[in-house]
């Protein structure tokens, strides 16, 4: 036990060096669904890994048909410095449970966690099986020239539009974990405190905004905005006091050039007079407080691409229904949120808007299920990976037909004739009596 506390320790301050994670954050986020993926990819793996037996047609009696799951073979996983434990290791999870050797490439914007799981992964894994290479753009792309059975990559669209295209070199699959805008539309019927707590341990409390599953704006009526808004402001002064920046329970940004980004996204001209709440910044200690915005324009940086940090938009319509539109009209985001008591309405919105995954009245947490799937859509990715689907994004399905000696058709070898044509075509037809005359040998003769 005490060398579990150590090595816990040791990832909670490599985390807080790298992103002033807050403990709580760290164990939640990071150990913890690593333990769990672990565990249960340990219970059930047996039931992964066994053969599923599959029908057999009567045209090719007698014979048996299953699917076996092999390794594909070597694959790179290349992670994100958002959640740099779970992101590096969650994947390789499943890439061994598949049965594969695996390169692990750390993300350089984490310093901290990248020498930590160099340090750390030698000393517990078979090191012929999981490697860990350190380094920045240059190591990045020298390993992505080589061939590889499957790259999978977590980050932004650009990189993922990079690793594509050196993938495609050597016809190499990809999993690509990306991000997008994810919208918040929260309808007028709600319990409004539970609603604003719940967006903003979504937004805020996940690593300050910084998450591909974060909410990136908010929708809601004009008529309704106000309140929400007061409540969240609410919320966010019970959460963090008075003066954030001087919270430990808020992570920083990740460095000076994501800062400055972010500034550049408040400061635009079109925006800066739309903060409702928040707006420090400390460039010095790399921290910005929960922001909130109200009405800017879709023309907007902000509105262009994805946040990635502590600011919050919220954008009004006159009807809950115009929020479709509203969010079509952009590229399909990794996460899509409803808050609502409306059945009906959580029904046309899970029809009409296509998302990653989906979550009705609550932000994030949808991800900690490992029964369903966690992967993008268009933009926001493609693959999806968790519990199976980790085992399955890392296996192949070998489709294995096992014949015996009887049951020879005459119909299916040369030399061809029209009685032979009518038996086949029947068969492939799936009519009884020509299947039977093909077992039976007919047409007599060659």
């Amino acid at each position: 036990w005490p060398r579990r506390w150590r090595m816990e320790a040791e990832i909670c301050d490599a985390l807080h060096a790298d992103l002033g994670k807050p403990k709580t954050e760290a164990h939640v986020h990071e150990l913890s669904l690593i333990k769990s993926s672990c565990l249960f990819a340990l219970k059930n793996l047996k039931k992964w890994m066994k053969p599923q037996k599959v029908p057999a047609k009567l045209m090719n009696f007698p014979s048996t048909a299953r699917i076996t799951p092999e390794p594909l073979g070597l694959v790179l996983v290349i992670s994100a410095w958002n959640y740099p434990l779970l992101l590096s290791l969650d994947p390789v999870i499943g890439a061994i449970a598949a049965g594969n050797a695996v390169a692990l490439k750390p993300s350089e914007g984490a310093p901290a966690m990248s020498s930590l799981l160099a340090e750390l992964l030698p000393r517990f894994v078979d090191g012929t099986c999981i490697k860990v290479i350190e380094g920045g753009v240059k190591e990045t792309t020298a390993l992505l020239n080589q061939k590889w059975d499957k790259i999978f990559y977590t980050g932004n669209s650009r990189v993922g539009r990079v690793v594509m295209t050196a993938a495609a070199k050597h016809l190499t699959p990809a999993v690509l974990e990306l991000g997008g805008k994810c919208p918040v539309v929260v309808d007028s019927n709600v319990d409004l405190h539970i609603a604003a707590k719940r967006i903003a341990a979504g937004k805020w409390g996940c690593n300050n905004g910084q998450a591909c599953i974060a909410p990136d704006f908010i929708i809601t009526t004009q008529a309704f905005a106000p309140k929400l808004l007061e409540s969240l402001k609410k919320v966010l002064e019970k959460f963090y006091g008075k003066d954030p920046l001087l919270s430990a329970d808020l992570s920083r940004v990740v460095n000076a050039s994501h800062f400055g980004r972010l500034k550049g996204l408040m400061d635009e001209e079109m925006v800066s007079d739309k903060i409702v709440f928040g707006g420090q910044r400390d460039e010095q200690q790399l921290k910005i407080a929960p922001t909130i915005f109200l009405d800017v324009p879709l023309d907007s940086a902000i509105m262009k691409e994805e946040i990635f940090g502590p600011l919050l938009p919220i954008l009004t319509v006159d009807k809950i229904h115009e929020s479709f539109g509203l969010i079509n009209s952009m590229a399909k985001p990794l996460a899509a949120y409803l808050f609502t008591r409306d059945s009906e309405l959580q029904n046309q919105f899970e029809g009409a808007i296509s998302a990653g995954g989906m979550l009705f009245n609550d932000t994030s947490i949808h991800l900690t299920n490992p029964y369903l799937p966690f992967g993008g859509v268009g933009e926001s990715g493609t693959g999806a990976y968790h519990g199976k689907f980790s085992f399955d994004a890392f296996s192949h399905r070998k489709a294995v037909m096992n014949r015996g000696f009887a049951g020879e058709a005459r119909a299916r070898y040369p030399p061809y004739s029209a009685p032979k044509l009518k038996i086949l075509k029947g068969v492939l037809e799936g009519k009884l009596g020509d299947m039977i005359q093909a077992i039976l040998g007919f047409p007599r003769g060659k």
